[in-house]
C-alpha cells in the first residue's frame, strides 16, 4: 500500500488525494482526520463546558483570588498542563493511559481559562470566541485547499519555534518590567500571529506528517493552537477597553 503513489484511476482508492503524490490511502488519512477533530472537539467543549462554569458561580473565582488554600491551587492549575504533557507525549500511543492524561491536561487547562475569563467582561469574551472561530475554521479550510494544490508549510517550523521563543522572553520582560497597555497590546498581536502560524502548520502536519498512531499528539498541538490564539486575541481585546 505504501510503496505505490496513488492513482486517480484506481477503483479501490476511492476518495481524491489530499496532496499531489500521494503515497498512502485517501480512505485511511481522511478517518485518522476525523478522528482527530474528533477529540478536538470534545476537548474544546469540555473547555467551554469547565470555563463557563468558573465564570458564571462566582464563588469559584472569589475562592482562588483571596485565600491562599486558593491561590496555592490556582497555581497547581497553571503549572499542572506542562507536567502533564512530558508523560503525555511518552504515553500518546497506549491506551487507555493516553485519554485519562488528556482529560487531566483539558480539565486543567480550561480551569486555567476559565479563571482569566471570570475577570474579564462579557463583551471582551465574546468578540474573542467569534474571532478565534473564525480565524482557526479559514485557516484550516485554507490549508486543506493549499495542500490539495502542491503547498507545503513544513517550512514554518524554524520560523514559528524563533517566534515563539521571542515570545516568551518579551513575556517574562513584560512580567518583571511591565512596560503599559501598549505593549500588552504589541505582546497580543504578535502572539495572535504566531498562533495563526501554528495553526497553519500543525493542520498541514495533520494532513500530511502525523503517523496514525499520532491522534492524541495531533489534537494536543491543534487544541494548544485555538486555546493559545484565543487567550492572545483575549489579550488584545483587554487592553483595548482598559
Amino acid at each position: 500500500m505504501w510503496a505505490h503513489p496513488y492513482r486517480k484511476s484506481d477503483v479501490e482508492a476511492g476518495a481524491r488525494p489530499l496532496y499531489p503524490m500521494m503515497l498512502e490511502s485517501p480512505e485511511l488519512r481522511w478517518s485518522f482526520i476525523r478522528k482527530v477533530y474528533s477529540i478536538l472537539c470534545i476537548q474544546l467543549l469540555a473547555t467551554i463546558a469547565v470555563a463557563s462554569v468558573v465564570v458564571s458561580v462566582r464563588p469559584i473565582a472569589t475562592f482562588f483570588v483571596t485565600t491562599g488554600a486558593g491561590l496555592a491551587l490556582y497555581i497547581v492549575l497553571i503549572i499542572m498542563p506542562f507536567i502533564v504533557i512530558c508523560p503525555l507525549y511518552y504515553y500518546h500511543q497506549k491506551h487507555p493511559v493516553n485519554y485519562l492524561l488528556l482529560g487531566v491536561f483539558t480539565i486543567s487547562l480550561a480551569f486555567a481559562v476559565g479563571l482569566t475569563c471570570a475577570f474579564t467582561s462579557g463583551k471582551v469574551i465574546l468578540e474573542s470566541v467569534i474571532l478565534t472561530t473564525v480565524v482557526v475554521l479559514s485557516l484550516t479550510f485554507y490549508t486543506f485547499w493549499a495542500a490539495r494544490r502542491g503547498h507545503d508549510f513544513n517550512f514554518l517550523g524554524p520560523f514559528l519555534f524563533g517566534a515563539i521563543m521571542v515570545l516568551m522572553v518579551f513575556a517574562l520582560i513584560q512580567i518583571l518590567f511591565p512596560l503599559g497597555r501598549i505593549s500588552v497590546m504589541i505582546y497580543g498581536c504578535l502572539a495572535s500571529i504566531i498562533f495563526c502560524g501554528y495553526i497553519i502548520y500543525d493542520t498541514d502536519n495533520l494532513i500530511k506528517r502525523f503517523s496514525y498512531d499520532e491522534y492524541i499528539w495531533a489534537a494536543v498541538s491543534l487544541y494548544l493552537d485555538v486555546i493559545n490564539l484565543f487567550l492572545s486575541l483575549l489579550t488584545v481585546f483587554r487592553a483595548a477597553e482598559s
